[in-house]
């Protein structure tokens, strides 16, 4: 036979044989359902397994977002949450401040953020890798983040709504507010601050179901280093707040106070404190390792679950449309 006959008949012989081939092998770019991507610094990161999030039968509508505290310290806990986070993909991440301990400063910033959230982050100004399309990341400042002057490397390394020491924005079903606790704000922290006349103001203004109010300092706490920060006792319910996510308190606590829900949540990557005598309000305590939450919103229902970093569910409640 010719050998461009016999060419001709091995092409048609190939071809089917590679797309039966290619059909038949695994896309490599996705990871099994429930195990972690790779975070940014998987080599420092243990592997882990992410058990389905609590929200995995929700309808796609749902709104997911992760809440992390006091997590700036560059630590392996503070690794391992980043890859706990990551397995969750969730649609943003949102911080109770203390993001770049222990001073704010401009020279660690990248590395105690960006390192590990960078993919959340726009537009991003680090050299860890690409940021994201839109940002994603939504921080509170912190009082370590407020320690170098002016909180600047802060209020230049990210790009947020508002002044960007407190804003407001909407995602899915959800109202979100950022409060800045500390008492360097410019525009004070008592409810009688103009901070706080801005937000009485704004938070009357939403149509959203789920007003989500989050900031550092715990108002209620019965952590042993810190515990109750008065000035931060506003009359969030009777605002219209639905929900209050604070940190500071290096612990994980739920409490009940006055019919509105209240978490610490600050055990993200810094050094984990003690819990001191139970305030009457608190309904769940832990203090045993690092871990975050991940919060699911729908119109009927916002859900609240806190995880280890190990990927083990501790505390987990519903709060259901009036």
């Amino acid at each position: 036979m010719p050998v461009k006959k016999q060419l001709v008949h091995f092409l048609a012989f190939l071809i089917p044989l590679t797309l039966v081939l290619a059909a038949c092998t695994p896309a490599a770019t996705m990871p099994p359902a429930g195990t972690v991507a790779p975070a940014p610094n998987a080599s420092r990161a243990p592997s882990v397994t992410v058990p389905p999030a609590p929200s995995a039968t929700a309808a796609p509508s749902a709104l997911h977002f992760a809440v992390i505290g006091d997590f700036g310290e560059g630590s392996q806990g503070e690794a391992d949450v980043a890859a706990l986070i990551h397995g969750w993909n969730p649609d943003f991440v949102i911080t109770v401040g203390d993001d770049n301990y222990p001073s704010g400063a401009a020279d660690t910033i990248d590395a105690h953020i960006g390192q590990y959230y960078h993919d959340y982050i726009s537009p991003y100004k680090g050299t860890y890798g690409p940021g994201a399309s839109e940002n994603r990341f939504f921080p509170t400042l912190g009082n370590h983040d407020w320690l170098t002057a002016g909180a600047q490397p802060y209020m230049d390394y990210f790009t947020l709504p508002g002044n960007g020491r407190y804003y407001e924005f909407a995602a899915g079903p959800v109202h979100f507010f950022a409060l800045d606790s500390d008492e360097h704000e410019p525009d004070g922290v008592g409810k009688s601050s103009i901070q706080a006349g801005w937000f009485k103001k704004a938070i009357a203004a939403s149509t959203s179901t789920w007003n989500v109010v989050y900031f550092h300092h715990a108002p209620y706490s019965s952590g042993a280093v810190h515990g109750n920060t008065t000035w931060m006792q506003w009359p969030f319910k009777d605002w219209g707040a639905s929900v209050v996510l604070t940190g500071h308190e290096h612990t994980y606590e739920r409490l009940l106070v006055d019919g509105l829900t209240y978490f610490v949540n600050g055990v993200g990557g810094g050094p984990i404190y003690n819990f001191g005598t139970p305030l009457p309000e608190s309904q769940f305590r832990y203090d045993a390792d690092y871990g975050a939450m991940l919060i699911t919103a729908t119109p009927a229902e916002m859900d609240f679950a806190f995880y280890d970093r190990k990927g083990e569910l501790i505390d987990s409640t519903k709060l259901t449309r009036p």
